[in-house]
């Protein structure tokens, strides 16, 4: 496996974001950031209480009846169904205009996640999945994709993808495996060798709360399928 640590992107920004959010916002935050950012960036984020997300097509009865004590929500992204609580979840974003946006989406999946298992460097022997499950699963954790970053058989780190007119969201988790103390550090460096650190903006969390209220947090959203 080719290790491609701190060359992904020449320019990245990290979205400073330590406090905790709802799942709703956490979702909210991720588009605002997507609508506004003129360059590649990635926030790394954490939840307020334990909460399961799923994925745009997914079906809302059958996560709420799997999950019953856990916040749920649908993300704007595709995939499975995600807890989250425990997790390291980051997002990373490119604008349109960025050379990165024009890969494929096969090839911005793995070499993502060619990124990912470098955080694992010296502590696990990890492999990208050569080929998706022959046995699919809703459950994504449980239903490794190709290019998904196993250690042994185990799924450690899975993603999902949505392209639009503005540019690439992914959204991730690593799971399921004990991290490096500092791995929410070392993230933004896997990615590009002099990340640039700003925090989140009073007018970002202000948008993204409207967002939350009116879309991510409503019936009509988490139930529409």
């Amino acid at each position: 496996m080719v290790m491609r640590l701190g060359v992904l992107f020449a320019t990245l920004i990290h979205v400073a974001d330590p406090e905790s959010h709802s799942a709703a916002l956490n979702m909210a935050l991720d588009e605002v950031l997507l609508e506004s950012t003129d360059a590649p960036l990635v926030r790394i984020y954490r939840w307020a209480r334990p909460a399961v997300s799923f994925g745009y097509f997914g079906k809302h009865a059958a996560v709420a009846e799997a999950y019953p004590d856990r916040e749920v929500v649908r993300r704007w992204t595709g995939g499975g169904v995600v807890p989250h609580g425990e997790d390291l979840t980051y997002t990373l974003v490119v604008p349109r205009e960025h050379s990165f946006f024009a890969t494929p989406a096969s090839d911005s999946y793995r070499l993502i996640h060619e990124c990912i298992a470098g955080l694992f460097t010296d502590l696990l022997e990890v492999r990208l999945t050569a080929d998706a499950a022959r046995e699919p699963s809703t459950v994504c954790f449980a239903n490794p994709s190709q290019f998904d970053v196993l250690s042994g058989d185990v799924k450690i780190a899975g993603a999902a993808q949505r392209r639009t007119k503005l540019g690439l969201l992914h959204q991730g988790s690593i799971q399921g495996v004990a991290l490096p103390a500092d791995a929410a550090e070392r993230l933004p460096l896997l990615f590009s060798s002099a990340p640039e650190v700003r925090q989140l903006t009073a007018e970002e969390l202000s948008l993204a709360e409207e967002i939350a209220r009116s879309k991510y947090a409503t019936e009509a959203w988490t139930r529409r399928w």
